[in-house]
């Protein structure tokens, strides 16, 4: 063989090689999270709305690798999922539809809003001197909250709480249910009493919240005020079982209140919307204009326990309505 031909083919070789390189190890990109998607069709867009050009189409059940997401147009599936939500696919130069993304709730958790800043460490976002700071004498004991808050901060993130009305909601929230102690049980006596840092409540909530992490919490109830299971139950309440971070976002803290679902106490109210206020100083330096304190009539009254009882139908009907009011 000459020493040309030689040449040639190791260099076609190296060519080759290279090239398959390239196509096995192309970086995802920063912050990527992987998604499946559902249907047959599915279009990416070049743009957040059904005006913008057509970039590509998805095989049916494509997963999807994501950067970042993007409000929009709001659209609803045949199968009724609905979301104004568009998720950034890098690798198709477009975006898709939360609303044919498969997961239960109605924006991606744990991935920015495109252009925003990066989410905060989950191992470190909020410490019990910012929460002591923000609450002053309403935090709990401080050995068993700083237990707690690798956990928390984790699930903030997964939750998509990495916004200044967002924290400032949830941390409001926490703050008047459980002081942040992750094992806090309500006195009372009841099998399904208040437990954990959401205070979960009532037979449904123990279930569904069970069914959902793949627990039986039916059957030990004691586990929702556990190190394990204690803050994803409270990410479940807050984006499977209520989808609060859009009332957050329209700085409506009475809505939230009446998602949360305590009973109706307009002094309990108004605490909870003072420490969102305190909440939002310390996380921006300013309290913005536009918040509401009001909580709104439609999840007022409902007993002892407000609407953490509802079953499923019912409180569909309430988060609708409380959606609406928020504008969203």
């Amino acid at each position: 063989m000459s020493g040309r031909l030689w040449v040639l083919l190791c260099g076609s070789a190296l060519a080759f090689a290279l090239a398959v390189t390239a196509l096995v190890a192309t970086p995802s990109p920063a912050h990527a999270a992987d998604f499946p998607t559902y249907g047959s069709g599915v279009r990416v867009r070049a743009d957040a709305t059904t005006a913008s050009g057509i970039v590509a189409t998805l095989a049916a059940g494509e997963v999807i690798s994501v950067d970042c997401q993007k409000r929009g147009e709001r659209i609803t599936t045949p199968d009724g999922a609905s979301s104004e939500w568009w998720a950034h696919v890098p690798a198709r130069g477009g975006y898709v539809t939360v609303a044919y993304v498969d997961i239960v709730e109605s924006q991606l958790p744990g991935v920015p809003e495109c252009g925003s800043p990066e989410p905060p460490d989950p191992g470190g976002a909020i410490t019990y001197d910012a929460l002591a700071a923000m609450f002053p004498g309403e935090v709990g004991d401080r050995a068993t909250v700083e237990t707690g808050l690798p956990s928390l901060n984790a699930e903030m993130v997964n939750a998509g709480i990495t916004t200044a009305p967002r924290q400032a909601a949830f941390l409001a929230t926490l703050v008047n249910e459980s002081r942040f102690e992750y094992n806090i049980v309500q006195a009372g006596g009841r099998t399904y009493t208040g437990r954990g840092y959401i205070q979960l409540t009532g037979d449904f909530n123990y279930s569904a919240a069970g069914q959902y992490l793949g627990i039986d919490l039916l059957g030990n109830p004691d586990l929702a005020a556990s190190l394990d299971y204690s803050a994803p139950i409270a990410r479940w309440y807050w984006t499977v079982a209520r989808d609060i971070n859009p009332l957050a976002d329209a700085l409506d803290m009475g809505a939230v209140d009446a998602a949360i679902g305590y009973a109706h106490d307009p002094a309990e109210d108004v605490e909870r919307c003072d420490d969102f206020k305190a909440a939002l100083a310390y996380l921006t330096g300013s309290v913005p204009a536009g918040i509401n304190c009001v909580r709104p009539a439609v999840a007022g009254d409902r007993g002892p326990n407000g609407t953490q009882d509802l079953g499923p139908a019912q409180f569909a009907e309430e988060m609708d309505s409380l959606l609406r009011g928020a504008g969203r």
